[in-house]
């Protein structure tokens, strides 16, 4: 098999091609490593590879019952842990950090017989929306290589729009798999809140707003992990029913009836929404009416300002939080210069963030989430741009060195009422491009980016649709009717899976 052959295929093709013994595991890997060879030096998607070792894994390991043993796969480098390997989460403090364990997340595709190629590329802490870390470098887009990716799991994007592999880890606690799906054209699903637990001793990741999943191209492969991956973790903080089914299955039937569907392409905090947005709506829009359901736009009474001012808080309280373990671990105190300006700034506001802020900002999102319950009582999903923009070019959204003295200096000297209005600020640039994902983080939805507009220079955007908790399988169906549709855009056009 030719790599352009190999580079096409989703993780479902792969693992049938391996079930009828048309070709081994080892040899899937051997192409995946290839093709990241060939694309690594210019997109950059890599922290670390394990040739060696997912070769001779892929060579002894044991074909079971799972759908996708022997697909290769890339996991993220935050929290999808493989023991003996570095897990840096893209911070200049972890860059010698080689974790102790494998996560249940890693476990359960371990057992199921995914092979691990090695981690991808993301902003330090998971804290941007593009992939630009310091330590690693800048990742870039497979369809435009002067674009980003997106973030914070823009390496495992990049993976899979150039064709390393089908699938790859990913997670999202603001929006970290709609973002980089909706910038590369790929299929992003955000799992109900705690669905997919990744422990061991990781259970409450920034409060139940960040979960562990995948990015795929494919509708199925999807289903597929969310099949493999939902569980029931007893030390979870968080926990859902299981669903009784296969999600693999239940895509592919019908709905049954005519749905009623709310949605909204103005941004929730005020910000300029692009015409390519507003596009990839209308076009939804218009299909789902022509397949005769009731389509209505709706204001979901959320204050979205306020919603993002009480996220920016949690991830301050986050933050200081976990600097003040590093501190402990490393023995001294984090310097400016040890951090990049996102990090030190959280931290700088954390300190000063009470614990009667921190819960009173919690409650917020449960207050979002009743208001979303009601929108959902009348309407089966909720639909939204997933960005408000194409995706950003390399270095726009990151801080030039003039920009981090006065944003330091400004902190440095704010009174501790003024300093979440500065994190605020430091964060609007980016939160104009994606300003939709946030909030099923906070209500604990899931909700999925489809691709399905192509803009005029040739860079993709999502259209993101939201449905009541535990309700997945709904959206894949949904998902799945769209990928044989002609708004479907996927790969097509992808330069990398083209030439």
């Amino acid at each position: 098999m030719d790599l352009l052959t190999y580079s096409k295929l989703d993780a479902m093709d792969i693992a049938q091609s391996i079930q009828q013994k048309e070709m081994k595991p080892s040899e899937f890997v051997e192409l995946s490593l290839q093709q990241l060879n060939k694309v690594n030096p210019l997109l950059n998607i890599v922290t670390n590879t394990r040739k060696d070792k997912v070769l001779d894994e892929a060579k002894t390991s044991l074909l079971g019952e799972s759908p996708l043993s022997g697909v290769p796969l890339l996991l993220k480098n935050i929290s999808q842990t493989v023991k003996g390997e570095p897990i840096t989460s893209g911070a200049q403090l972890f860059k010698n950090v080689i974790a102790t364990h494998d996560s249940n997340f890693v476990t359960r595709l371990r057992n199921a017989g995914l092979l691990f190629v090695g981690h991808t590329n993301s902003p330090e802490f998971g804290l941007k929306n593009i992939t630009e870390p310091v330590l690693h470098g800048q990742t870039r887009n497979p369809w435009n290589a002067d674009y980003s990716p997106g973030g914070s799991s823009g390496g495992s994007a990049a993976a899979i729009a150039s064709g390393v592999v089908p699938v790859a880890g990913a997670s999202d606690g603001g929006g970290s798999i709609r973002i980089p799906a909706s910038f590369t054209s790929l299929f992003g699903l955000k799992p109900t809140r705690g669905r997919t637990p990744v422990g061991p001793g990781v259970g409450r990741q920034w409060q139940g707003a960040s979960i562990d999943f995948v990015l795929s191209k494919s509708v199925r492969d999807s289903a597929a992990m969310l099949d493999l991956l939902q569980v029931i973790q007893p030390s979870a903080a968080f926990q859902t029913p299981l669903f009784p089914r296969s999600y693999n299955e239940v895509m592919k039937e019908s709905f049954g009836k005519k749905l009623k569907i709310a949605f909204s392409i103005k941004s929730p905090v005020g910000t300029e929404v692009s015409e390519d947005a507003e596009q990839a709506v209308k076009k939804t829009i218009k299909w789902l009416e022509e397949l005769g359901h009731e389509v209505y736009e709706v204001d979901n009474g959320i204050d979205g300002v306020q919603l993002m001012e009480d996220y920016y808080l949690m991830n301050s309280g986050e933050i200081a939080t976990v600097f003040n373990g590093i501190e402990r671990s490393i023995g001294r105190k984090i310097q400016v210069d040890d951090v990049e300006i996102e990090s030190w700034l959280l931290n700088e506001a954390g300190k000063s963030v009470s614990a009667a802020q921190f819960s009173e900002s919690l409650s917020s999102w449960d207050t979002a989430a009743e208001k979303m319950a009601i929108v959902h009582e009348t309407y089966d999903f909720y639909i939204t741009p997933s960005t408000a923009f194409t995706a950003p070019k390399i270095g726009e959204l990151t801080h030039s060195h003039e920009q981090q003295h006065i944003l330091r200096d400004r902190m440095s000297s704010a009174t501790e009422d003024k300093k979440q209005s500065i994190i605020y600020e430091m964060f609007l640039p980016s939160l104009t491009y994606t300003p939709y994902t946030q909030l099923a983080n906070l209500t604990g939805q899931p909700a999925m980016s489809v691709p399905v507009h192509m803009s005029k220079d040739g860079l993709p955007l999502g259209v993101q649709v939201m449905a009541s908790k535990g309700d997945e399988h709904r959206l894949l169906q949904l998902a799945y009717q769209l990928e044989q549709s002609e708004l479907w855009v996927g790969m097509n056009g992808n330069p990398y899976l083209t030439n």
